[in-house]
C-alpha cells in the first residue's frame, strides 16, 4: 500500500504509449506515485499481489486475461486495489459495476476524469473495499478480521460496540471480543446502518440501543438490550443519538 502522503497506483494496459500517457498524467497530480505498469490482465494480477498497490488503472481489451476477468479475480485478494477502467470501449460500462469499479474512464484519458476518480477511490477504504467483495460471495453481513488465530468472521449484526484505545479498535461482539487495526472511521462509514457513533471512541450497534439515560451529573448513557451493559454518550454525539432514537423507536 501507499504511505499515509501518497496512494500508489498501478497501471495494466497492454499498449506502451497509452502507459506511459497515463503515467505521465497520474504523476502530474500531487498525492500518487506509480508503482509499476503491467501490460496484460496475468502480469496486472501478479503485481497486484505483490506489490499491493492503492489504485489500479485497467484497460480491459487485452491479450490473454481481459481487464474485466483480472477484476473479477482480484475479489479474492487480501486488501484489493480500488479499480478505474480506462478503455477505448463504452459497452463494457455496465460490467463495470458488476466488479464493483470505483470509475470507468474512456480513452483518451482526460486529466479531469483522471483526477476525479482518483479522488474518489481514495474514498474507497478497507472496509468499504472487503464489503464491495464480500457482496459478490453473498457474505456482506460479515466483517473478516485477521487475528493471531488467523481470520475471524464477525456477523455484522452481532456487533455490540466498538472501543478505540490508541492504536487499536476492540470489537465486542456477541461471541466475546476481537481486537482489529480498522479505524472507527473506516467502520462507521462502511457499516453507518449499523454501528452509530456515540463517543470520539465509541461506535454502538444499533439494535443494541435499548434506551438513552441522562444522569444525575448530566451525564448521558447508553443502556442496552439484554443486560449488556451502558455505555457514555458524549455531549456532542447525544443530539444525534436522540434524533435517531426519535426516528427508529417512535414513542
Amino acid at each position: 500500500m501507499g504511505d499515509n502522503n501518497h496512494r500508489s497506483v498501478l497501471i495494466a494496459d497492454d499498449e506502451p504509449l497509452a502507459r506511459e500517457r497515463i503515467r505521465r498524467l497520474v504523476e502530474a497530480l500531487p498525492g500518487y506515485n506509480v508503482c509499476d505498469e503491467a501490460g496484460d490482465g496475468d502480469e496486472a494480477l501478479e503485481k497486484t499481489a505483490r506489490l499491493a498497490p492503492d489504485i489500479l488503472l485497467l484497460d480491459i481489451r487485452m491479450p490473454g486475461t481481459d481487464g474485466m476477468e483480472a477484476a473479477r479475480r482480484m475479489a479474492s485478494l487480501e486488501a484489493p486495489p480500488a479499480i478505474i477502467f480506462c478503455t477505448a470501449y463504452d459497452h463494457y460500462a455496465i460490467q463495470a459495476f458488476d466488479v464493483h469499479a470505483v470509475a470507468y474512464l474512456l480513452k483518451p484519458v482526460r486529466r479531469e476524469a483522471l483526477t476525479d476518480a482518483l479522488n474518489r477511490a481514495g474514498r474507497v477504504n478497507r472496509v468499504q473495499l472487503q464489503a464491495l467483495t464480500e457482496k459478490q460471495s453473498g457474505t456482506d453481513e460479515q466483517l473478516a478480521i485477521r487475528t493471531h488465530r488467523g481470520t475471524e468472521l464477525i456477523d455484522i449484526q452481532g456487533i455490540l460496540y466498538c472501543e478505540a484505545d490508541q492504536k487499536y479498535v476492540t470489537i465486542h461482539h456477541l461471541r466475546g471480543e476481537t481486537v482489529t487495526d480498522y479505524t472507527l472511521k473506516e467502520l462507521e462509514s462502511t457499516y453507518s446502518q449499523y454501528l452509530l457513533r456515540i463517543h470520539r471512541h465509541t461506535l454502538v450497534g444499533v439494535r443494541y440501543i435499548r434506551a438513552l439515560l441522562k444522569q444525575r451529573d448530566g451525564q448521558n448513557l447508553i443502556d442496552l438490550t439484554d443486560q449488556h451493559g451502558q455505555l457514555p454518550v458524549s455531549r456532542r454525539h447525544a443530539a444525534s443519538l436522540r434524533q435517531w432514537l426519535k426516528e427508529h423507536r417512535p414513542g
